[in-house]
């Protein structure tokens, strides 16, 4: 007769089934995110939602570094040279979009660091104009319908948010019920 099996030894299996990629990648990314300097990880994630699609287009953050005696830090940004001195007049409202991520005034000073448009270590300064799309046409039907669904709330603001999002929800369906059938 056999001898009975010993369970394996080593890391316990998680019986929850699926975990998030950012459950799993998060300590590893706040991990490297303060070696640079960035306590707010969101400053790196969200860098075109910060400062605006031109200025990520031309822009990338690279560290912040917080002077001895605790008080306001440094941010400092890549850019190409020929947009320095534009960037360098648009530092105190830059300051401010991105004071308004940590919620108190963190960051006292933003210093521009002009380099190459390409070629940086590990690819950091590769900039590449922001993306353009060409105007969305809305079909008349998927506009009539998102604007139904939404017709009984009663503040305007949020009925044409809601009918707006329905009729993107809408033509997502749409999309994908026409590749299908292909």
């Amino acid at each position: 007769m056999a001898a009975p099996r010993k369970p394996i030894a080593g890391p316990r299996r998680r019986m929850r089934g699926f975990e998030r990629t950012s459950s799993l990648l998060g300590e590893r990314i706040r991990t490297a995110s303060e070696k640079r300097g960035f306590a707010e990880t969101r400053l790196l994630t969200h860098w075109a939602e910060i400062v605006g699609p031109d200025i990520a287009g031309v822009t990338r953050p690279l560290s912040v570094s917080y002077a001895r005696g605790g008080f306001g830090a440094t941010l400092t940004v890549l850019c190409p040279g020929a947009q320095a001195p534009l960037l360098q007049m648009q530092e105190p409202r830059l300051r401010e979009k991105i004071n308004s991520v940590y919620g108190y005034a963190a960051i006292t000073r933003i210093r521009f660091t002009q380099t190459a448009p390409t070629g940086f270590a590990e690819g950091q300064a590769q900039f590449d104009p922001a993306p353009k799309t060409a105007p969305r046409v809305a079909d008349p039907v998927l506009v009539v319908q998102a604007e139904a669904m939404a017709g009984e709330v009663e503040d305007e603001g949020l009925r044409r948010a809601l009918a707006a999002l329905g009729e993107q929800i809408l033509n997502k369906s749409k999309k994908t019920r026409s590749e299908t059938s292909e």
